[in-house]
């Protein structure tokens, strides 16, 4: 891993600790690694984070994918204010309670807008959820 990547890593999970007592932490995110420009959280889904039927609830995906895409949008503009102005998401197979893992990457970027895209796994890699998301520099 390059010095740089390493600076990220570390200032990536300084952001985690400091955001525990947001949506972040409200939620149960974990910062789980940056690798070739790919983020990757995680979250132990529990019954609190499932709809009635016994799924993950689509909120809660939704969620997960807006902060993945929202974390690679500032890392690509770290001096800079990044907010979510679209959000695409699109629900391809039911995840249930355990380990989700999400990643996400920048797919273009211009001067004030940002555009990524994520997916929500389960522990075995199949598919439950992806999106795309587009940021607006302010």
């Amino acid at each position: 891993m390059d010095d740089g990547n390493e600076r990220i890593i570390r200032k990536l999970q300084q952001l985690a600790a400091a955001a525990e007592p947001t949506f972040w932490g409200f939620l149960g995110c974990e910062f789980v690694d940056l690798k070739d420009g790919v983020i990757t959280i995680a979250l132990d889904a529990k019954p609190h984070h499932l709809n009635p039927i016994g799924m993950v609830h689509g909120g809660v995906t939704s969620s997960l994918l807006d902060t993945a895409m929202g974390i690679i949008a500032m890392i690509a503009r770290p001096e800079e204010k990044v907010v979510t102005t679209n959000l695409n998401v699109h629900f391809v197979t039911p995840l249930y309670a355990g380990r989700l893992l999400v990643t996400a990457e920048l797919v273009h970027q211009s001067r004030k807008m940002i555009t990524a895209q994520g997916r929500v796994e389960d522990s075995e890699g199949k598919l439950g959820t992806m999106g795309t998301g587009s940021f607006r520099v302010i």
